[in-house]
């Protein structure tokens, strides 16, 4: 059977009116973490403390106390993400039994605005990878299919709010970590602009290519969970001002007149399914009848391929800097990134990081004749969860394990903020997630149509819960 959650913002609404208490949506939540993580490996160390935690709301609330935005709202945390006294691996057997002692600012964030930490979820050894599978925990399959995968790298969390075991989850975004699970499971994720969410503890301080974002299962509640984590933070030498920002009124608000849309099947050169690409452009072409005007460009971002290989060797390099007397314990697939970062010469690196510049400049003059860009966020469809990534697309072979997800990993690189958002289910009745980019810093503008979307998408899909 299947049939609606509350959003988050529902859930918020009615534990700070006290219409419910949190301690009931906590154990709704851990009902259903208890009725399917077991097939579906989503939440991997459950948090001992979240009735506790719901219970002091709840008590707060009772006291005519104000807890915050996100009252009683249960939340998963990555498994990359510290939370001070609860397990948390990495999804790594270097770190298979690490307990962080402080939470991360996100965390603490989270937990001031009334959220309830349900536990930590799967994802990749240090997210490494659009397919969440690990050693540690093993592999996190997919709700609507569960012989198919999450996607990556943040695949635990998109599987448990597809099924309520969560109602928010936090996320990484390297190469689509946010955006291909939240298109493979049927959310909503947001890829912000480097620097609006703080990443503190991090590895690499200066990281301007992975960024930390929401996952949700409406734009609503994605604009109401970034409301709380972004903001410059001390921890975090790269950071935004959140002054005049208010992201939860961009999400409820109509499109204004003569907005123009661009539509591009293909960024990345690669080939698009043919059914996530005639899904994707009913509904970009569909928001014409609401007036906007919706128009279909070339945007080739195919020469930036190398560019990326480059930079997330270098990525991974300066990340694992720190355990190269551990390299051996690494999996496949890090130790293949770090490889590569070692093998990098400095001319390399720097023709890359001016590529990158020539890709800032592409997408000004790209912006400077259209006010979004949307695409499909996948070129194909979730594949078996056994299969490490898909060798073909449309019928062309791809030549490394990173190849597939180009049509995210190649927009990364140009610091935009970036949705995907369901809009629709493709001929084998599997959802589809189509991105939306928008200009720099304007994370708003990207949620209004994100909402636009959503709402002629019908707001939520039946969910297999």
């Amino acid at each position: 059977m299947t049939r609606d959650l509350a959003s988050a913002s529902e859930i918020a609404r009615s534990v700070a009116s006290r219409g419910r208490c949190a301690v009931e949506v906590t154990e709704d939540a851990l009902a259903r973490v208890a009725a399917r993580n077991g097939e579906l490996n989503a939440v991997v160390t459950l948090n001992p403390r979240a009735l506790d935690e719901a219970r002091a709301i709840d008590a707060r609330l009772a006291g005519g106390d104000t807890v915050g935005p996100l009252a009683g709202v249960p939340v998963g945390i990555k498994d990359i993400t510290p939370v001070a006294g609860l397990r948390t691996t990495y999804g790594s057997p270097i770190y298979a039994d690490h307990v962080p002692e402080a939470d991360a600012v996100v965390v603490e964030r989270l937990r001031r605005a009334g959220a309830v930490i349900i536990g930590k979820t799967n994802t990749p050894e240090f997210a490494a990878g659009a397919n969440t599978w690990n050693t540690v925990f093993g592999a996190t399959r997919n709700p609507w299919n569960p012989a198919l995968t999450s996607g990556g790298s943040t695949g635990g969390g998109a599987a448990a709010l597809a099924t309520g075991m969560i109602a928010l989850a936090d996320g990484t975004d390297l190469g689509g970590s946010l955006r291909i699970p939240a298109a493979f499971c049927g959310i909503v994720g947001l890829r912000p602009s480097p620097g609006l969410v703080p990443q503190h503890p991090v590895d690499w301080v200066w990281d301007t290519i992975s960024v930390a974002g929401p996952m949700g299962r409406t734009v609503e509640d994605v604009a109401r969970m970034l409301q709380v984590i972004a903001g410059a933070s001390p921890g975090a030498p790269l950071g935004q001002s959140l002054r005049g920002r208010d992201f939860v009124a961009a999400a409820t608000r109509a499109l204004g007149p003569g907005v123009r849309v661009g539509y591009c099947a293909d960024v990345a050169r690669i080939g698009v399914d043919a059914s996530i690409e005639a899904t994707c452009r009913a509904a970009a072409f569909a928001l014409a009848d609401g007036g906007t005007d919706v128009r279909e460009i070339a945007c080739d971002l195919s020469g930036w391929r190398d560019t990326f290989l480059t930079l997330r060797a270098e990525w991974f390099l300066a990340g694992m800097a720190g355990r190269m007397d551990r390299m051996e314990d690494f999996g496949v697939n890090v130790r293949a990134n770090v490889e590569a970062g070692l093998a990098l010469d400095s001319r390399a690196l720097g023709a890359a990081h001016h590529a990158r510049g020539q890709l800032w400049q592409t997408m000004r003059e790209l912006f400077s004749r259209v006010d979004y860009l949307v695409t499909p966020t996948t070129a194909v469809p979730p594949f078996p969860v056994e299969q490490n990534y898909p060798t073909e697309v449309a019928g062309r072979p791809m030549r490394t394990y990173v190849d597939w997800f180009a049509p995210t990993f190649l927009l990364s690189l140009t610091g935009l903020p970036i949705a995907s958002v369901p809009c629709g289910l493709d001929a084998r009745g599997l959802p589809v997630g189509l991105q939306i980019v928008g200009r720099p810093q304007d994370e708003e503008a990207v949620l209004a149509l994100a909402a636009a979307v959503e709402r002629q998408s019908s707001r939520y899909f039946a969910r297999p819960l």
